[in-house]
């Protein structure tokens, strides 16, 4: 609760009043993407992260694992423009690894760099925590995801064979790897 309020009070605190002075008096002079903020996780943004969420997944997480995601601190983030949240991600960071739990952008903002944003962030907290890789799982069937991960930098490192629940089973995950150090 306390923690909740200090981040909507930062929120309010820190901006850039050069970007958005420039935003409104020459709008063609900072990009969208620019505009977008990122902000940590509320648990009043969970209606909306799990729209996104069963907007993209056959199989979604439930809003009890990001309930659990909150309560332990994992690092939680939302991808804001005007008040509405575009896409999240959630990273875990100990003992010198991170790994990437999840990154979802809403299908109506894919491929606009919104992801590209999100990952950035992720990858730049866990440095920031001292983490040395970054791990994550993404389905071979998701080409986008994997050029992304591919451009960042991102190399595969193994398959954990039917990691995925799938419409017909189980699908493997393709385990990726990017050297923080």
């Amino acid at each position: 609760m306390v923690m909740e309020f200090l981040d909507r009070v930062k929120e309010k605190i820190v901006y850039d009043a050069d970007r958005d002075f420039y935003a409104k008096i020459f709008p063609g002079s900072v990009s969208r993407l620019d505009l977008m903020r990122l902000r940590k996780m509320r648990s009043g943004d969970l209606p909306e992260v799990m729209a996104i969420e069963n907007a993209n997944y056959q199989f979604p997480w439930c809003e009890a694992i990001f309930q659990d995601c909150l309560r332990v601190n994992y690092s939680c983030w939302v991808c804001v423009e005007d008040g509405k949240i575009l896409g999240f991600s959630i990273v875990s960071i100990a003992v010198g690894e991170a790994h990437i739990l999840n990154i979802n952008v809403h299908p109506d903002e894919q491929k606009q760099g919104v992801g590209r944003k999100m990952l950035l962030n992720m990858i730049e907290v866990a440095r920031k925590k001292n983490a040395e890789t970054i791990f994550l799982e993404v389905r071979p069937s998701n080409l986008g995801a994997i050029a992304l991960y591919d451009s960042m930098g991102f190399n595969e490192i193994g398959i954990r064979k039917g990691y995925y629940q799938a419409q017909n089973g189980r699908e493997d995950a393709l385990m990726l790897a990017l050297e923080l150090v």
